[in-house]
């Protein structure tokens, strides 16, 4: 099992910034390649009013901050020079749009206006690969799932039917409740299935990939989730990845790269499951040697002994 995939965090919404220019991406692009990654996900385009290319569209409605560079089209040639398949990141607003009390039709409209503007302007690269829609959910609850639903219909029609790949979450004793507060208790897997079945019944057809995350739950616990998620998506005809942090959740400090060790075991715990794709959030802060972090180039190198000793390079 390895990690094929990874997401693009350019905006750094809860991790921090490294300021890097094209040349240190380049870098890290080259590095990528050297351990077998062959996507790479933008995971959002942009972030309240911060943007990752000049959007005529969100300077007008949300008097958004021009982008010290343009980074879909950096991604995008860097894409193309290493071989790579690119996924665009939707628009986030970061309002409560999963509030089950919240209007999701102006969000809808914002973010499909933002999406006929990407394509036309980044649609004819041949890198540009689908498709990520960057709401992330874990249960049935609010407007998820019609979310999802409205935005793949869009998407695959303007950019001739494209893939399209959520990244879920598992509703675990790690993840947060709306006041930032982690919930301290894992779903039981039986509701986690009953309503990811729901789920998958409404998205089949127009979500082309679910990778869920796979740090919310206890590790001990991760193999019973990571065998629901791939009997469901079998089941309606999804590829199911599973979405590999390369950051740690169990330290006190939010966010560090994860232990060797961690890391190895869901690695693992996917390939007993029958999953053959993983994808990590993230390579550039948590498993590349050109991260801040010192400890991420050390994982690197760690996970690529792993690589050589399984003849996997």
């Amino acid at each position: 099992m390895r990690i094929s995939a990874t997401f693009l965090d350019e905006i750094s919404h809860d991790i921090p910034h490294q300021n890097w220019g094209p040349k240190e991406w380049e870098e890290d692009f080259k590095a990528m390649k050297a351990i077998g990654i062959d996507t790479v996900v933008c995971i959002r385009c942009g972030w309240k009013r911060w943007m990752t290319f000049p959007s005529k569209v969100l300077k007008r409605e949300k008097q958004a901050f021009d982008p010290a560079m343009d980074l879909i089209g950096l991604f995008l040639r860097l894409s193309e020079d290493y071989g790579m398949k690119f996924f665009c990141g939707t628009y986030d607003s970061g309002n409560p749009w999963w509030h089950d009390d919240y209007p999701v039709e102006p969000e809808v409209k914002l973010m499909t206006a933002v999406n006929d503007e990407l394509y036309e302007r980044y649609g004819s690269s041949p890198a540009f690969g689908g498709w990520y829609l960057s709401q992330e959910i874990s249960s049935q609850a609010g407007h998820g799932t019609d979310c999802y639903r409205q935005m793949a219909v869009h998407l695959k029609a303007i950019s001739g039917n494209l893939p399209t790949m959520i990244s879920p979450g598992i509703k675990g004793a790690k993840a947060y409740n709306e006041r930032m507060e982690k919930l301290g208790k894992t779903i039981d897997p039986a509701e986690h299935e009953s309503q990811w079945d729901t789920i998958m019944q409404r998205i089949r057809g127009l979500v082309d990939i679910v990778a869920f995350q796979d740090g919310h739950c206890e590790i001990e616990l991760l193999p019973v989730f990571l065998k629901i998620n791939k009997k469901l998506c079998d089941r309606y005809g999804i590829d199911c990845w599973t979405n590999t942090e390369t950051f740690d959740r169990d330290m006190p400090i939010d966010f560090l790269p994860i232990k060797w060790e961690k890391l190895l075991l869901k690695l693992k715990a996917a390939e007993a499951a029958g999953i053959t794709r993983a994808i990590t959030f993230e390579f550039s802060h948590f498993l590349s040697p050109n991260s801040s972090y010192r400890s991420a180039g050390h994982l690197y190198n760690r996970y690529r002994e792993y690589l050589e000793e399984h003849h996997l390079l």
